[in-house]
This record gives C-alpha cells, sequence and structure tokens, in this order.
C-alpha cells in the first residue's frame, strides 16, 4: 500500500540523495572507530572481511531500509504500519535508537567544536597537555555550551526542511569534506618521526604498510570470527542502519530515480572515505606513536592526534583545525540525519508541522543531551555492563542503541521483509521504473537467512552472553 495522497517534501533527485545519506553514513564511527579496528584486526584482513560484508550484509540492510521509506512515504515510526498493519511495534524501535544517539551525539559534536576552536585560537599546545581532555568534559558549563552550540546547527538544518536544508548543506559539506581527508590522508604518508629516547625513525608510509597488508600472524578461527563481529559491528555505523535514518532519508526519494544506483553510490562513497579515514589516521599515529598509539573510542581523536599534530610545530596547528573542521562537518552530516528521523517521525504519526516538530524534538533531546554532559561531573556514577566494561550515562545510551536495540532491529526488519511481507516487496519497488536487480538473489539468500543469523550472533555479542 502506497501513500501517494500526502504530499512530501522530497530531495530534488538522486546526488541530493546520495549525498546526504553518504553524509548520514560519514560519521564520527568512521573517522575513529574505522581506524582503530582495522589496526587491531590485522589491517588489510579487517579490510577485506569490511568490503566483503558491506557488498552483502551490508548492501542487504540499507537497501531494505531504503526500499521501505520510499515504497510506504513514511518515516520510521509509521512505515512499518504500512507494511503490515500487526508491525507498528517495529517502528517505535526504529524511532527509539536515533532519539537515544541524538542527544550524545550532540555532546561529542559538542567535544569537536571546543577542540576546533582551541587550535583556531592557536593553542593547539594546550590540547596535548596531561589531562586536557578530561578537564574538558568533566567541567560544568562548557561542555554544555559546546553540546549546544553544535545542537543549534543541527537544528537550523532541519528546521529548514528537506531540499533547502538537509540537502542543500550536503551538497556543501561533503565535497569539502572528502577534499579535507584526501589532503590529510595524503600528507599523513610523508610524515617522517625519529624518537628522541629509542633513535628508532617510523614513518607514514610503514603505517600504511600496516594498515593495508592482512597480517595473518597468529589468526585463528577465533581471531577470525572476531574480526567478522567488529566488522559487521563497524556497518552499523559506517551505513547508518538500523537507525530509522535510511527509511527517513528513503520516503524523500523521488520514484523515478534508480533505487539500486542510488545504494550503490552510498556504498561506493561511504567505504571510500571509512578507508581514506584510516590512510588519515594509522600512517599519522604509527609515525609518532607506534602501534601503541592507537587506542580505541574518543581517546584516539581527541588524545592521540593532538600529540601528532603537536609535534609537526606550526604547520601542526593548521593540520589540527582543517582535521577538526572535517570532524564537525563528519558530525554535522549525521547528526541531522538522527534529529531528520526523529522530527519526520513526528510529523507523520501526529500530522504535525514541520516545525513544531523539530522545536519539540529538538527540545526533548536537549533534556537529555544535558543530562549527558552531568554525567561526566554532577550525576557521575559508574555501570557494570554484562560486557565487563563500565561507564556512565553517555556509555549507557551507547550500550542501549548500538548492543541492544540496533541488533534487534535489523533482525525484525530482515523478519518482516524477508518472511512476513516477503521479499518481493522490496524487489518490486527497487525495479519500480524497469530497472534491473542484479544482486536480486544474493539479496534474497542474505535477508531470509543470513543476515538474521548474523545479527543474532551480533545481539548475543553486544549483550554479554558470547
Amino acid at each position: 500500500m502506497e501513500n501517494e495522497i500526502k504530499p512530501r517534501n522530497s530531495f530534488t533527485g538522486s546526488i541530493g540523495f546520495v549525498l546526504a545519506a553518504a553524509g548520514s553514513a560519514v560519521g564520527l564511527g568512521n573517522i575513529w572507530r574505522f581506524p582503530y579496528l582495522a589496526a587491531k584486526d590485522g589491517g588489510g584482513l579487517f579490510l577485506v572481511v569490511y568490503l566483503v560484508l558491506a557488498l552483502t550484509f551490508g548492501f542487504t540492510l540499507l537497501i531494505t531500509e531504503i526500499s521501505i521509506g520510499r515504497k510506504t512515504q513514511e518515516s520510521p515510526l509509521t512505515a512499518y504500519k504500512v507494511i503490515n498493519k500487526n508491525w507498528g511495534f517495529l517502528g517505535v524501535f526504529s524511532f527509539v535508537v536515533p532519539f537515544i544517539i541524538y542527544p550524545y551525539y550532540c555532546v561529542i559534536g559538542g567535544w569537536v567544536i571546543k577542540y576546533m576552536a582551541t587550535y583556531l585560537a592557536f593553542q593547539g599546545q594546550a590540547a596535548v597537555q596531561d589531562g586536557f581532555f578530561t578537564g574538558f568534559i568533566t567541567a560544568q558549563w562548557q561542555p554544555i555550551f559546546f553540546t549546544v552550540l553544535f545542537a543549534l546547527m543541527c537544528f537550523v538544518i532541519v528546521y529548514k526542511g528537506v531540499e533547502q536544508g538537509i540537502e542543500k548543506y550536503s551538497k556543501v559539506l561533503m565535497p569539502i569534506l572528502v577534499i579535507i581527508v584526501l589532503f590529510i590522508s595524503i600528507y599523513a604518508l610523508f610524515i617522517k618521526y625519529t624518537d628522541p629516547e629509542t633513535g628508532i625513525t617510523r614513518t607514514g608510509l610503514q603505517g600504511a604498510a600496516i594498515y593495508f597488508i592482512p597480517d595473518f600472524k597468529g589468526l585463528t578461527i577465533k581471531k577470525f570470527l572476531t574480526v567478522c563481529l567488529d566488522a559487521m559491528g563497524q556497518l552499523f555505523y559506517s551505513l547508518s542502519i538500523a537507525m530509522g535514518i535510511m527509511v527517513a532519508y528513503g520516503s524523500y526519494m523521488k520514484k523515478d530515480v534508480n533505487l539500486g544506483k542510488s545504494v550503490n553510490q552510498i556504498e561506493i562513497f561511504d567505504t571510500g572515505i571509512a578507508m581514506l579515514a584510516g590512510l588519515m589516521i594509522i600512517p599519522a599515529v604509527f609515525a609518532f606513536s607506534g602501534r601503541e598509539g592507537m587506542s580505541a573510542g574518543p581517546g584516539l581523536m581527541f588524545v592521540t592526534l593532538p600529540k601528532v599534530f603537536a609535534s609537526l610545530g606550526k604547520f601542526g596547528e593548521f593540520l589540527g583545525l582543517i582535521f577538526f573542521v572535517m570532524v564537525l562537518f563528519a558530525a554535522l552530516t549525521s547528526a541531522v540525519s538522527l534529529l531528520e528521523a526523529i522530527t519526520s517521525s513526528m510529523m507523520d504519526k501526529f500530522k504535525w508541522e514541520r516545525k513544531k516538530a523539530t522545536l519539540v524534538m529538538a527540545g526533548a533531546s536537549a533534556v537529555v543531551s544535558l543530562l549527558v554532559c552531568l554525567g561526566y561531573n554532577v550525576l557521575y556514577f559508574e555501570l557494570l555492563f554484562p560486557t565487563g566494561s563500565t561507564g556512565q550515562i553517555l556509555d549507557i545510551l551507547d550500550y542501549a542503541s548500538n548492543n541492544v536495540l540496533m541488533p534487534i532491529v535489523g533482525i525484525l526488519t530482515c523478519i518482516l521483509i524477508g518472511w512476513v511481507a516477503k521479499p518481493q516487496t522490496v524487489i518490486d519497488e527497487i525495479t519500480l521504473n524497469g530497472e534491473k536487480f542484479g544482486r536480486k538473489t544474493l539479496y534474497i539468500i542474505m535477508l531470509k537467512f543470513v543476515a538474521p543469523i548474523l545479527l543474532f550472533v551480533i545481539l548475543l555479542t553486544g549483550i554479554g552472553v558470547i
């Protein structure tokens, strides 16, 4: 059943859609998480596994969500009920995921603005001082100020709508982001550093070799499965799947646009940026810190890299500035897509105007963002997760969304389209204008059998069962 009566905003064409969707996909996860996993999981080995999974597992979930959006012309909260009236609960899950992620994403976006402002004020040396990052995030008012600043940027773009807001800004931000990433990646290859303590000289090219050449040393079946799980988990970040985003963006896609071709372009764009992010970070960090310099999470971006920039003298100040400008653009395009997913849900569910829906969702998210900021000082506590790690408010939201809800959304989507509504529901949308669907057989097999099993394993791993 297709809703063709209600007028709906839309992207002007395939380029606008692809840049907006790729902008959503290219976020903080690509910039710090992808390089870290690649370094941890055998360099080229991780890249090969990631590419194979992106073309099969990732493609299946991505094209399914975009097809659901375009077919129903509805946002994530209401789209699944159009596919099957008994499956409205899946829409609720798809709404909750971006609502949980967006507030803490704004907080991290605020961190990025703080570092960008530090380099803009030629204070890059301050960023490498021990305790700078910790001192900032545990302060009471500064993090709130920068979080509000980042959230206001997101609000303005979403408030302006699909064509004049999301598409317009994506067409500007994404090309600039690509140019900056290419520049830093090329520069990183030629970095040369001699450790004053050991006298050992390391180069960016050596780091690139670690990144691209597969390392099979000590590889066991268990370790290979870990690499596969890491790559699948990264695909959630990299392709913005199971977050409701692609359903929302798909609903703004015009019916005459080649859906399959657009999805292929998103895959290429996103995977290319993710790999360039690795090339941008791993050679530089290796040159200055060796293998030990690679660490997970914000530490890589907010602690390790500023030390690299500081070692480059005055040029390092400039490099640090354009790096954090690039990170800000990547964070902004992703955060905008999260806010749009929940805003469009309110518009479709309650028939609200965009202005009202954006104000309400931004306001509700701001309250949660405030709690996240205070979680590092006034409301600080530590919770032990089933996986054995500990964390506070931001980590709780991240754990609930990434380890629990996103795999559940993925599994239920596969069941709905693969077994209840049947794969032909999506295939008909992909071939709507007579287009060919080259990966049709692969898609059906992945959707019905392989993807649900892989997602179930991710869920069990995420909640600490295996």
